[in-house]
């Protein structure tokens, strides 16, 4: 149980630097709660961030780093058992809570939830559903596991009535072994998509419906379920809904939909209709038919919590985007450089065609790090073969950390390579040792009007950069 804590109070993280638990540490930090924290992998631009806003990090983990004991600790979902520290706090008994838990305290508690959940598309969607709802006024709370643009962090804490969480199915912690979203307290889910996928913790795909299938069953029944008509395995989830289902696509049995889905120049426009009727045509900076899905499910929420067309209109239009999401990192030499999260095959397939009918006619490079739990096992070596052969040219590097996958069940990036070119029929595909052999190679061999896509959801030793320069250097 959270004890119950006022601003002031000492919490403490470890492994302090995740994505998540910087930001949920950037937030208290925000709300007046003494804040200190701990890890050992300390760098930017987390380490950045948390140090601008007057958060120190010790190094390494320690009992000492404890001291005479904070008021809670949060342990993050990287932990294991057998970490000092966390050992530490479990044996002095000093009140601690996963990641999800002090969201659900310190955020989402007596606010109006809106959960962002799916295999796909989160990011996106819970950042311009946030967005949306900022430039109408309503002062909401976000929780996003990336950076929208237009605010220059993942997490706000807002004195309005609503509050939006991306809805993450992995597991909480080491001691919380349930998904993130069932500690989110959803009031309305936007459910985006439902594949397989977080292989080190889901057995099979039905593994991963039954922890969908928690999340619809506790949506409040004044709520309100959101669902992708393309996404044929959420439809049997819906049985477990207490509340109001809608569907949303771009097909003609969906109750909202998006018509005259157009592209260029990396905006789209779209008109959603609601069971027929029209509501005047929608442009959002986004590229992508996926993305016209995830833009047409924030408008049919936006909608259904009382917002009015022109409002959301606006609104959308003067999105940003988000950091790593089919980013423009740069253009040097005439080549187009694109950075991106994507990690799991039907990611990587929409990622691509959506650049490629954005850059229509330009020669495309899919440089593509599998890094994720998933994308370094076997499992979907067929699927990545058919995404990754839509690109004209493909680089794969080693596999990152290959010994904590189990040999049996391993990636490995030259037959994935052999795969990709057997099935195009041609050696369109390489496999290269390292970061700095794939930016020299890109260098050398981009030519003017090339688009490079560059996906991980990793690092990638900041790869798109580095090919930047290089292409700069040449230029000069």
């Amino acid at each position: 149980m959270i004890p119950d804590l006022r601003p002031g109070a000492h919490v403490h993280f470890v492994a302090v630097c995740g994505v998540g638990t910087g930001s949920l540490a950037g937030l208290l930090r925000q709300q007046g709660y003494r804040v200190t924290g701990s890890d050992e992998n300390v760098y930017p631009p987390m380490s950045t961030f948390l140090a601008e806003i007057g958060i120190d990090i010790l190094p390494g983990f320690s009992e000492a780093h404890l001291g005479e004991g904070p008021d809670l600790v949060v342990i993050g979902n990287a932990v294991s058992r057998g970490n000092p520290e966390a050992e530490a706090v479990l044996r002095r008994g000093i009140p601690y809570v996963s990641l999800p838990q002090a969201l659900g305290r310190f955020l989402i508690d007596g606010k109006h939830s809106v959960v962002v959940a799916g295999t796909h598309g989160k990011t996106t969607t819970t950042s311009l559903m946030s967005w949306v709802l900022v430039a109408a006024g309503l002062d909401p709370s976000f929780f996003i596991g990336g950076i929208p643009v237009n605010f220059g962090s993942g997490f706000r804490s807002g004195g309005g009535a609503w509050v939006v969480m991306e809805g993450d199915e992995y597991d909480s912690a080491f001691f919380d072994k349930g998904p993130k979203f069932l500690h989110y307290q959803p009031e309305r889910v936007i459910l985006t998509s439902l594949e397989f996928d977080h292989a080190d913790i889901y057995r099979d795909l039905e593994h991963v419906k039954d922890a969908f299938r928690r999340l619809v069953e506790i949506i409040a029944p004044g709520g309100g379920l959101l669902v992708c008509d393309e996404a044929v395995h959420a439809r049997d989830l819906l049985d477990g809904a207490t509340c109001p289902v809608l569907s949303y696509g771009v097909g003609e049995s969906a109750d909202w939909r998006a018509m005259d889905v157009r592209a260029a120049g990396g905006r789209m426009t779209f008109t959603p209709c609601y069971n027929g009727a029209a509501e005047g045509a929608v442009e959002v900076p986004l590229i992508g038919r996926h993305n016209a899905r995830n833009a047409l499910a924030v408008y049919a929420t936006a909608r259904e919590i009382g917002l009015s067309p022109s409002v959301v209109r606006s609104a959308m239009a003067s999105f940003r985007g988000v950091r790593r999401r089919q980013e423009t990192v740069g253009e040097a030499a005439g080549v187009l450089i694109i950075d991106d999260f994507a990690h799991h095959p039907t990611a990587v397939a929409d990622t691509i065609a959506a650049v490629r009918e954005a850059w229509p006619g330009r020669r495309l490079w899919a440089v593509f790090e599998p890094r994720s739990q998933t994308s370094r096992r076997r499992v979907f070596l067929t699927e990545f073969t058919r995404a990754l052969a839509r690109a004209d040219r493909v680089v794969l590097p080693d596999l990152y950390h290959p010994e904590k996958i189990p040999e049996e069940e391993r990636l490995a990036p030259a037959e994935l390579v052999h795969c990709i070119n057997r099935h195009r029929g041609d050696r369109a595909a390489c496999h290269l040792a390292g970061v700095d052999e794939i930016a020299a190679v890109v260098v050398r061999d981009a030519v003017e009007g090339d688009v490079v896509l560059v996906m991980s959801n990793g690092s990638f030793g900041d790869l798109p950069h580095k090919i930047v320069a290089g292409l700069g250097r040449r230029e000069s």
